[in-house]
């Protein structure tokens, strides 16, 4: 294996931990660094995924303590994010790789829009009290909830956004129990992504997961989760979203260019 490419998607997986540890997002770092050493986006989406997901166990246990008093919340909003988690991987791996890759930079865009929709959002609903929660907003919440697995299944970048935008439609109004739940439920979408993306490689699809490439990204992005952990109070979430924001767009256009323009 050349060594430049192994170190260009390590220091991208050590970038991602440290920029999810901070302000999340880190996917639009990982993800394209995979695409541009050349693999395909089915390839560069289930290895990054793969690469990340240690990272977010971490992130869910460093908020264990926050679901207290919010099981209930938890309980309701677990089956459908597995649910759609498992069907959006299914999904992903069934699409055709040319269509995916077509679909690369609408999959860019559409992470870098929600990044950046991330605070103004969170103020709107700051001035939303919450609702009373009837049989019928828990049935929305539960087919909301399902559609962002679905979504989260598929690629996965701006879940979280999409999460605490319910939660808070759903009357919840402490941050830190919504981060807690939104932390749980991402390590519910992400898990059951892994699982399907490990059967089909096992059974159906080997070749997805870029194994030289992705355990040395893990660790990477462990390191990198570390480092941001310590950094986070010093560099501030500000401006590491708006960089992680901005590489998205250019990202995006780069590859719309590249996709459809070309």
């Amino acid at each position: 294996m050349n060594i430049v490419p192994l170190l260009t998607v390590m220091a991208a997986a050590f970038t991602a931990g440290a920029i999810n540890s901070i302000a999340g997002g880190g996917t639009l770092v990982s993800f394209p660094a995979l695409l541009g050493i050349g693999l395909t986006g089915q390839q560069a989406n289930v290895t990054s995924t793969l690469a990340l997901w240690p990272g977010s166990i971490g992130g869910f246990w460093g908020h264990r303590e926050d679901l207290a008093g919010i099981r209930a919340f938890a309980l309701r909003l677990m089956p459908p994010s597995l649910l759609g988690g498992a069907l959006g991987a299914w999904l992903m791996l069934i699409t055709p790789q040319k269509l995916f890759d077509q679909l690369v930079p609408w999959l860019i865009l559409t992470a870098s829009v929600l990044l950046a929709a991330n605070d103004p959002v969170n103020k709107l609903l700051k001035k939303i009290h919450g609702h009373e929660r009837t049989p019928g907003w828990w049935i929305a919440a539960i087919c909301f909830q399902f559609v962002v697995g679905l979504y989260g299944g598929f690629f996965g970048a701006g879940i979280g956004i999409l999460m605490l935008a319910a939660l808070s439609l759903l009357g919840l109004t402490d941050i830190h129990q919504m981060n807690g739940l939104k932390n749980l439920l991402a390590l519910c979408i992400n898990g059951v992504a892994i699982f399907a993306f490990l059967a089909m490689e096992a059974l159906r699809h080997p070749g997805y997961v870029k194994w030289g490439y992705m355990v040395p990204m893990a660790v990477a992005a462990g390191l990198g989760g570390l480092f941001g952990s310590h950094m986070a109070h010093r560099v501030g979430r500000g401006p590491v979203r708006i960089g992680v924001i901005s590489i998205g767009f250019v990202l995006s256009a780069w590859y719309f260019y590249k996709t459809y323009g070309a």
